[in-house]
């Protein structure tokens, strides 16, 4: 009994604690949020003007919608991408921006390094997600049992203090009464990997792997998209296989967008729709060759879409430049949360908007065993890419990319000569060092304006606001990759968050103190007796009742977990909680 009572209390005074002052729960002006994220998928939506989309679910849920048709991932892929939306920092200044860091270790020996490792962002860097629980959200990733749709793959680890809840079953349902909550759900059957046939054409272990999963999860799906009636972007080979596979994308985001009505129709069930901002995008562009991987619009602009309990904005279509790393800033600034000043996005929605972009940024780094480095700067018209590795083919063969029917006419048609110039100019180097686009007279930017006298100027000032940006984030790019990585784990060996320490300041009920020795290391807390209720993040100010037994538990984000550590903390006339007390 004293044990379930001091439980309850902690728990109740934690609350507390964690409001911001002159806020409440939903009910009192803090909005629930969730941000649901389909995967490569681009614009491919009827409502943001593509005439072959059967996107009935998107379409309607745009209507009620601000719609932003200028956003942009901060790389054409998915890990470096979901590395900056997560942090609000760009990839290359967390050691995130390589495809990947943790998943293969002595195949990349071009890349100088043989080991996985995860990521060491600065140590001020925390995930979103993890700041919002400091201010009282529950959190969580992942939604009714989906196959991946907890997905993270941030590339720094996940770190125990971001989410309250990331298992695929996660929901709003762990919240307390009352809590406002934050929620990632990941619709990931758009992935470039779900265009791969069924059954496999080709007879690899990737091929068939792929197939039978690709079968399990799209059961169901019809075909509504007509192969002959798809448009193909220029640097596709127009081929019957190219046509089915654009068909079969389509089809995929029909298939998928089916989710969403589900997720829509429970939030509305749950009696939570007049209280939630959803917003839907997807990780970055096209699964194709020269889409996917790259830093073309193809492979970088996404569609964006946020809708208000209250429909403001619905319909409206803002045109400003919105980039990834834009999205924890704002989350913050709707949910009433301080956005610290290590962040690099802008606020472009809710309270303390900033300006609008002038420019956006992006980058390609390694691609699996593949090396490249390149840099985009954007702004409302024009594009400059800069390739620091010019020998360096834009198409190399990724594994993935190899199953689709879509590389495999590029290889074809290569080896016959039968390419168009610009597509061949996708597998044969020399690239040009720099690359100018008009995007207003050249969408697909497939004309390299770059020596034309008449837009020098405009080279030069996109120039300087790239060569800006990369002294204002730090590029980590700039550095071999295995100096980087023995920067972050030194020897190899990943580092190991010191345990932190446990104090209590005041009278009882005292206040909590952690600390640890490790710089940047998130710390949570919970009743030792306690142990299946979940890690609480810690803030100052969790007041603790007489007598209380606590667990306490570190991260640095790259680095291995601490131990745990426990105290129990008695008061004169208060019994202290030993193990076996009911």
């Amino acid at each position: 009994m004293l044990r379930n009572l001091l439980t309850a209390l902690v728990l109740l005074a934690a609350a507390a604690c964690q409001t911001i002052p002159g806020t409440a729960g939903p009910e009192g002006g803090r909005p629930n949020i969730l941000l649901v994220v389909f995967e490569d998928m681009s614009l491919k939506v009827g409502a943001f003007g593509d005439p072959v989309a059967t996107t009935p679910v998107l379409d309607a849920f745009a209507q009620d919608s601000l719609l932003y048709p200028n956003t942009f991932t901060t790389a054409g892929v998915c890990a470096p991408s979901r590395a900056s939306l997560i942090t609000g920092v760009h990839q290359q200044t967390l050691g995130a921006q390589h495809m990947r860091t943790h998943a293969f270790r002595t195949e990349f020996e071009p890349s100088g390094f043989d080991i996985g490792y995860a990521a060491v962002p600065p140590p001020e860097v925390k995930a979103f997600p993890e700041l919002l629980r400091q201010a009282g959200y529950y959190t969580f990733a992942g939604y009714g049992g989906w196959a991946y749709s907890n997905k993270k793959d941030y590339q720094f680890g996940t770190p125990f203090t971001v989410w309250d809840d990331d298992r695929e079953t996660a929901s709003w349902d762990g919240r307390r009464p009352g809590q406002p909550f934050f929620g990632m759900v990941t619709l990931v059957t758009t992935h470039e990997s779900f265009l791969f046939p069924v059954p496999a054409i080709r007879d690899t272990p990737l091929a068939r792997t792929v197939a039978a999963r690709n079968e399990k999860l799209l059961a169901g799906k019809t075909a509504v998209t007509d192969p002959a009636d798809v448009i193909v972007p220029s640097w596709l080979p127009d081929e019957p296989g190219v046509r089915q596979e654009i068909a079969t994308q389509y089809d995929n985001i029909a298939f998928t967008e089916q989710k969403l009505a589900t997720l829509l129709e429970d939030l509305d069930r749950a009696g939570l729709a007049d209280d939630t901002i959803v917003i839907v995008t997807t990780d970055h562009g096209d699964g194709f060759p020269r889409a996917k991987r790259s830093i073309y619009d193809s492979g970088i602009r996404v569609p964006l879409m946020i809708r208000f309990p209250d429909r403001r904005g619905a319909g409206e279509v803002r045109d400003e430049l919105v980039s990834f790393v834009d999205l924890a800033p704002t989350i913050l600034s709707m949910a009433g949360a301080q956005a610290p000043d290590w962040l690099q996005g802008r606020t472009f929605l809710g309270t303390g908007r900033d300006a609008p972009n002038t420019y956006v940024f992006a980058a390609s780094d390694r691609m699996d065993q593949w090396m490249d480095r390149s840099k985009a700067v954007r702004d409302a018209r024009y594009k400059l890419i800069r390739n620091y590795m010019p020998d360096v083919a834009l198409l190399q063969p990724v594994a993935f990319r190899e199953e689709l029917r879509s590389m495999q006419a590029f290889e074809r048609l290569h080896e016959t000569g039968a390419l168009s110039e610009l597509q061949a100019s996708y597998l044969d180097t020399p690239r040009a060092p720099l690359e100018l686009y008009d995007l207003k007279a050249d969408p697909e930017e497939t004309h390299n304006l770059a020596d034309q006298p008449a837009l020098h100027a405009v080279r030069l000032r996109l120039e300087g606001a790239l060569d800006d940006w990369l002294g204002r984030t730090p590029d980590l790019s700039a550095l071999p990759e295995a100096e980087m990585v023995e920067a972050m784990w030194p020897g190899g060996q990943q580092p190991v968050t010191s345990a932190p320490v446990i104090g209590v300041s005041g009278t009882v009920p005292a206040d909590l103190i952690l600390t640890s020795e490790t710089e940047g290391a998130s710390l949570a807390w919970r009743l030792q007796d306690d142990a299946d209720g979940g890690w609480q993040i810690y803030t100052p100010g969790i007041r603790l009742p007489a007598g209380a037994c606590i667990e306490a538990r570190a991260v640095r984000y790259g680095y291995r977990a601490s131990d745990i550590a426990a105290s129990c903390k008695p008061a004169e006339g208060v019994p202290t909680i030993m193990e076996g007390d009911n």
